[in-house]
């Protein structure tokens, strides 16, 4: 588990981490409104860009902290203390930023990049689509190109933050005339595009991420497509997938930790509910249960986080059988175990301590958030993925999956497991 007093590598409090410990506080202000009225959460939200956080990953050249996807998990399970909502706002953004650093042309990179790092523009994601069972990798909706330009005619039932992006990565088929597995990515500028809000947002939980539905009509460029025409799969497997499951994962074992820390600092304080008995044998069982299973979270985010940025530091793909079970494997331990966790510590508080809204530790809300990770990204289809690739796999080793590969993730006997759900 990522402890307060080493929340950087190696013991190094480093300059990302450093900042959300001090935000933390100020979006754990605002985040019982944010919930309690399914409001964007625009304080915190701007507290993050006036710190630079928008711009964690955008290399130095272009402005930015230059951060890395070691940084951006320390970032998130620190600000997930604070609000899960925002920081998955921001973990989501940080996952189309590494996309847009890894994967667009030289030209949009220079317009785009500089503006998330200086102006914390806000880029949101489209990928889930009505009918499509919320594959990542299929788009029923086509790209249209007319006189050089590129149309987008698009209905998103999720779109986090959709309402206050400053630009969206928006996943369609490649043409009309290709099948719904070639899909292409394409940028579009807020100016570019009419998004229209067509269903609220009104969630047991994870309230204010506004997450609504929309129908977005615009035009774009050729060269706002990021990657190659038809090749989002590449794109997918090398940066979206892989930040992606990172970022939720950090941000459900933080939201998990804080709700632990709050409880036991409760527990030891001079306010100790009365029936709480520091001296039980169950109390103490069921704390450290929990701490249990955040240690094992813990340790195996670092551990794929650590891998993630092995296989890129040497340019090696994560396409591999065994690393794709490894990655999938961290986003269903995470969102199971985090709410495992909660759910046990609910339990602990009792009918007043754990259950009520106006507790002192806001477990409650902890509760109803950690209920999505299940769903953002379903584990049912991820497990299913998991089975797929175990029977080509086997059962893996040990070892760190960089030399266990034994071939595509997406290759004969692979197509078609992997799918996304976003919030």
């Amino acid at each position: 588990m990522l402890s307060r007093a080493e929340i950087g590598r190696g013991g190094v409090v480093t300059k990302a981490a450093a900042l959300a410990a001090e935000l933390a506080p100020v979006l754990a202000r605002h985040a019982a409104k944010a919930d309690a009225d399914a409001e964007f959460p625009r304080d915190s939200v701007e507290a993050l860009r006036k710190a630079g956080l928008f711009g964690l990953l955008v290399p130095t050249e272009y402005g930015g902290m230059g951060g890395d996807l070691g940084d951006m998990v320390e970032a998130a399970t620190l600000l997930a203390g604070g609000c899960l909502s925002t920081a998955m706002i921001w973990a989501m953004h940080c996952q189309q930023v590494d996309t847009v650093v890894r994967h667009a042309g030289g030209a949009l990179r220079a317009v785009l990049l500089p503006r998330i790092a200086v102006d914390g523009y806000y880029l949101a994601s489209v990928t889930t689509e009505p009918g499509n069972g919320a594959h990542l990798l299929t788009a029923s909706s086509a790209l249209v190109s007319e006189d050089q330009q590129l149309l987008v005619r698009r209905d998103a039932p999720v779109v986090t933050g959709g309402e206050f992006a400053d630009g969206f990565l928006v996943t369609m088929r490649a043409s009309a005339d290709e099948p719904p597995n070639r899909v292409s990515l394409v940028y579009l500028d807020r100016s570019q595009v009419e998004a229209r809000t067509v269903r609220d947002w009104n969630a047991m939980g994870m309230r204010g991420t506004r997450s609504v539905a929309m129908v977005l009509s615009g035009t774009a460029s050729a060269d706002q497509l990021i990657g190659a025409a038809g090749g989002f799969r590449a794109v997918a497997v090398d940066s979206m997938i892989p930040a992606g499951h990172l970022a939720w994962s950090a941000c459900w074992l933080g939201a998990a930790r804080a709700a632990l820390h709050s409880l036991a600092s409760l527990i030891r304080s001079s306010d100790r509910p009365a029936s709480i008995n520091i001296d039980s044998d169950l109390v103490r069982h069921r704390l450290a249960r929990t701490r249990v299973e955040l240690e094992l979270c813990g340790a195996y985010l670092l551990h794929i986080r650590n891998e993630v940025m092995h296989r890129r530091r040497l340019e090696r793909g994560m396409d591999e059988y065994a690393f794709q079970i490894k990655l999938d494997t961290l986003k269903v331990a995470c969102s199971e175990l985090t709410f495992s966790a909660v759910d046990r510590l609910v339990q602990l508080g009792g009918a007043m301590t754990g259950y009520q809204r106006d507790a002192p530790v806001p477990l409650e809300r902890h509760f109803r958030d950690l209920r999505s990770a299940s769903l953002n990204y379903s584990n049912d289809r991820l497990l299913s993925a998991i089975g797929a690739l175990t029977l080509l796999d086997g059962a893996g080793s040990l070892g760190d999956g960089a030399e266990t590969g034994t071939g595509l993730c997406h290759g004969e006997g692979a197509e078609g497991v992997r799918d996304e759900e976003t919030y």
